[in-house]
């Protein structure tokens, strides 16, 4: 489905431009032929697409740099893309103009072991990059879903998370210095390769989770830790969904943090079996289950913490827990979870909201969640990283009228922010704001918030031609 994009008057694509272009990276590398502007017009949210005018794939932070200084002297937008692997909209070019493919910034530059740092262009892969760091006993935990396809620069963009976050943290976590592109062309490093740095403002943080809109990152210096050695995974089925989330906040009073714990309602877990050759035990009354990992490296620990953990999960009324017992198991379970996301987008016409609020506040989120979509007249898919309060709610479209689905389901999803925000949550856990959740930014941010962020925009961007159409309402 293609939207019409925000009315603002930015200048059109001339074939002296194209020729500019074709001087910056080589003909081969600018692409206007059908194809390449089709698949450079949509990412992973929802059924939308915005045709650019032309895609550009530089690989040198000098090129990079040549293009903005060619898009602000003449107004046109330009667009930063990696893998698409995106659920908010962040990498669509809803004002067409240029987009910079990232996709040959993909070399793994250096992996210092004796500092436990590594230098990565923004186009490797985040599960790329985790082998080629496990391989020398590191480790580098954030790993979302799509990790297999996703690339590293769209995960600083997003301040991506993953299950291993509720132990470990998010992508901002890692990030020590990052060299980045300005919208005027010129070439910053961030910060320093160091762990601690109280040298003026932060601008590597402020870069992360900016969703390539105050500048181009190129290349990202991170840190690793020790790779775990030993690590258990169990499956727990319970009746009561609720319960399930009433369970999460007490594993964490015990003094025990998991390396994941995951929460799938059954209907996903439906689906997920449907879409992808794994089996979940799932009985006829289980409505819930969560996956809940502990890792380290004395094996005889981690026992005792899973046994600590299954006394607490009983007294939430949960069914027989399911460890698993080896290797190809857990994988199975894995697989179930990071297929979640397209199982359900195989199933129907969806849109998934990333909510997120403190830990203990999950119950009454589902529970809230269940009643606006009674509400509404929609049904949901919930899952997500119950360890850090990251619900993702799937708001499923099935039988709904166009018209109900056009007009019911915002109503709907602004409810459930509301919700969010009341429970001392917010909007957004890691799939950020993007396109589509630009028009709900007032709901957890004031005008005053919003106008100093504007302001930050602004100062990087005065033009206002790198992701236009992004974050901000009025966008």
């Amino acid at each position: 489905m293609s939207r019409k994009a925000p009315e603002k008057a930015y200048p059109a694509l001339i074939d002296a431009h194209l020729e500019e272009l074709r001087a910056i990276v080589g003909r081969e590398f600018v692409l206007t032929d059908e194809d390449a502007l089709h698949n450079h017009s949509h990412d992973y949210t929802e059924d939308l697409r915005f045709l650019p005018q032309v895609v550009v794939r530089p690989d040198t932070a000098e090129q990079v740099a040549a293009i903005l200084r060619f898009c602000n002297r003449t107004g046109i937008p330009a667009t930063p893309r990696g893998a698409g692997t995106g659920l908010s909209g962040g990498a669509l070019p809803v004002l067409g103009g240029v987009v910079i493919a990232m996709d040959r910034f993909n070399r793994i530059l250096s992996i210092d072991e004796r500092n436990l740092q590594a230098t990565v262009e923004p186009g490797v892969i985040n599960q790329v990059f985790q082998d080629a760091v496990m391989e020398k006993g590191l480790f580098y935990p954030p790993d979302p879903a799509s990790r297999g396809s996703c690339f590293l620069g769209g995960n600083l963009a997003e301040c991506a998370g993953g299950p291993k976050a509720v132990k470990y943290g998010v992508t901002k976590d890692y990030v020590l210095n990052c060299q980045v592109v300005l919208p005027s062309g010129e070439i910053i490093w961030t910060g320093a390769n160091v762990l601690k740095n109280s040298t003026g403002y932060n601008l590597t943080q402020l870069l992360i989770g900016s969703e390539g809109t105050l500048g181009i990152i190129t290349r990202i210096v991170f840190r690793l830790v020790p790779l775990p050695k030993e690590n258990l995974l169990m499956l727990v089925p319970f009746r009561s969904a609720e319960k399930a989330c009433e369970a999460v906040s007490a594993i964490f009073r015990t003094g025990i943090t998991p390396s994941a714990l995951e929460f799938m309602e059954r209907d996903c877990i439906e689906y997920v079996m449907r879409f992808v050759d794994v089996k979940v035990p799932l009985k006829d009354d289980i409505n819930a289950h969560l996956l809940i990992e502990v890792d380290g490296n004395d094996r005889d620990v981690l026992f005792k913490e899973c046994e600590r953990i299954s006394e607490v999960l009983y007294e939430f009324e949960c069914d027989e827990i399911l460890f698993a017992d080896t290797t190809q198991q857990k994988a199975d379970l894995w697989k179930a979870r990071r297929s979640a996301g397209e199982a359900v987008k195989s199933h129907s016409i969806y849109k998934e909201e990333d909510t997120v609020v403190p830990r203990a506040e999950l119950p009454r989120l589902l529970k809230g969640v269940k009643a606006i979509g009674a509400k509404y007249g929609f049904r949901s898919v919930c899952y997500g990283h119950a360890g850090d309060g990251n619900l993702h709610v799937n708001i499923i479209k099935e039988e709904m009228s166009d018209e109900a689905w056009q007009r019911e389901v915002p109503k709907g999803i602004r409810e459930i922010f509301e919700l969010c925000v009341s429970l001392g949550g917010t909007i957004s856990g890691e799939h950020g704001i993007g396109y589509v959740q630009k028009q709900y930014m007032d709901i957890p941010f004031d005008p005053v918030q919003l106008e100093l962020m504007k302001g930050i925009k602004r100062l990087f961007d005065p033009n206002g031609i790198l992701n236009p159409g992004k974050i901000f309402p009025d966008a």
